[in-house]
């Protein structure tokens, strides 16, 4: 059964206006969305334009807004949509480069600005840094995250204030905050105490639940919230001694 696909079209060096344009398909039973688009692009249109790689949910780069929600087209069968009319929309709160594609510079800086690296005390060991598992339970889950972006996208912060830095950077920064080998300096976590870091997030957990690989950006802030608490605490009683 042919099914019809709302899908956006914008190119800024045409001049052009954002516009849907409907195209009829039918896709097989066992399609994902990307490989939908992909089918339109080839058979149909070849001007559409938009971002893929992996097509195994690892890469990130085909997150996309299909029927209102954030997701990753490789990762959305489309019978799972169960509908005749698919929208499809580049992500939100990123401007269009063209059509599903979106500038992602805000990301990547606000990505930058958080130092997204192990900052260990003192020389390297010849061997490395050795750490038990156990002791990175606490980080497992943060080092999932892909840098789709999906959550920037989803975050009502985002849409109201530019400079917010965006829950992916910052849940990044959780995960090097909670591994035994990072020994970042107080001076460096106060990068952050802003309104527009940690104390930006309004906690609606829209970023959880867009997150393709369940990492609860919302719950790594509420962590580095409570760290900076406790850094401060020890800095307020230590000069009171």
């Amino acid at each position: 059964m042919s099914t019809q696909f709302k899908i956006l079209r914008f190119d800024p060096a045409a001049d052009d206006q954002p516009h849907f344009q409907i195209f009829e398909h039918t896709p097989k039973a066992q399609d994902t969305m990307l490989e939908v688009l992909k089918d339109i692009r080839d058979q149909q249109d070849p001007s559409l334009a938009f971002r893929y790689s992996c097509r195994e949910a690892v890469c990130g780069s085909c997150a996309m807004a299909i029927n209102g929600q954030i997701c990753l087209a490789c990762k959305t069968l489309f019978a799972a949509l169960k509908t005749d009319v698919v929208v499809v929309e580049p992500m939100p709160n990123l401007e269009i480069q063209k059509d599903l594609i979106v500038d992602l510079a805000p990301f990547w800086e606000a990505y930058r600005y958080i130092q997204p690296y192990l900052q260990p005390e003192g020389d390297i060991p010849e061997k490395g840094h050795r750490v038990e598992e156990s002791e990175l339970e606490e980080v497992f889950r943060d080092t999932t995250c892909i840098l789709c972006a999906s959550c920037y996208a989803a975050c009502p912060v985002v849409t109201r204030e530019e400079r917010y830095l965006g829950p992916a950077p910052l849940a990044k920064l959780h995960r090097f905050v909670q591994d035994p080998r990072d020994k970042r300096s107080y001076e460096t976590l106060k990068r952050v105490d802003t309104p527009t870091g940690i104390w930006g997030c309004d906690t609606v957990f829209r970023c959880n639940e867009v997150c393709p690989k369940d990492v609860r950006p919302a719950h790594c802030i509420e962590g580095l919230r409570r760290k900076m608490v406790i850094e401060r605490t020890k800095r307020l009683i230590g000069r009171k001694k």
